[in-house]
């Protein structure tokens, strides 16, 4: 019993040990080897359809279609009687409202359409459902510090990744589940002049559910939540 126990405690430490030695760059390639077995995200061709629940409002529907290798990215949202797509073909942006694409000016400011939207949209949905394999874009600094941390009673492994002054300045945490490498929980704050983690800015996601689309293991609830207070912001289910 007593060599059993050594055996065990021994097993135990050099897993905690293995995981204290990951890098961030070991522990990523270890989580898109999770969510991406095949590598098949840099191909990506599919489509989503995405229903968003905010506390006192509609549901937002959105169908939404990305292919990579095109540059293609169209997004069509539908909140009450109000219906707005956008459209991305490489450098060409289109958009309808109501399905009609001959929209006066007044139309665009009540309704806020542009093709900078249109730009955040695919930026925002190509992102995220795109994590955690996004992280590898050029830009990305992916911190060699792997923590330990417990979040919301359950321990995992964090990422922490920053970005060049050229493509944002916010900073984001990452949680991976320690056994599977999946991607759980990600948090991100705003920074001061001096770099500095402002504590009240900020959001996390709680991640949890899974589908599987075009090979590509992606959460299928994403609940937001500020930082500052816990206070429940919205959540955004996939309904594929």
């Amino acid at each position: 019993m007593k060599s059993l126990l050594i055996v065990i405690i021994s097993f135990l430490s050099c897993q905690f040990i293995n995981a204290q030695e990951l890098s961030g760059k070991d522990l990523l390639d270890k989580a898109i080897n999770y969510h991406d077995p095949e590598g098949r995200w840099s191909k990506f061709d599919g489509e989503f359809y995405i229903t968003m629940e905010t506390p006192n409002n509609p549901n937002r529907d959105s169908h939404i279609k990305i292919n990579l290798p095109k540059e293609f990215f169209y997004v069509s949202a539908k909140r009450d009687t109000t219906t707005t797509e956008y459209t991305i073909a490489k450098t060409d942006c289109t958009i309808k409202l109501n399905g009609e694409s001959a929209i006066s000016e007044a139309q665009k400011k009540e309704h806020n359409l542009s093709c900078d939207r249109a730009k955040l949209y695919k930026n925002y949905y190509t992102y995220l459902y795109g994590l955690p394999m996004k992280l590898k874009d050029e830009g990305t600094i992916i911190h060699d510090k792997v923590e330990r941390k417990t979040f919301k009673g359950k321990e995992y492994l964090v990422l922490k990744a920053s970005y060049d002054e050229t493509v944002g300045s916010d900073v984001w945490f990452f949680y991976f589940d320690p056994k599977t490498y999946a991607m759980e929980v990600y948090q991100f704050f705003k920074t001061d002049d001096k770099g500095a983690l402002k504590k009240d800015s900020g959001e996390y996601i709680l991640l949890t559910d899974t589908s599987s689309i075009n090979g590509i293991k992606i959460p299928k609830l994403r609940a937001w939540y500020y930082n500052k207070d816990n206070k429940y912001l919205g959540t955004d289910k996939l309904t594929n």
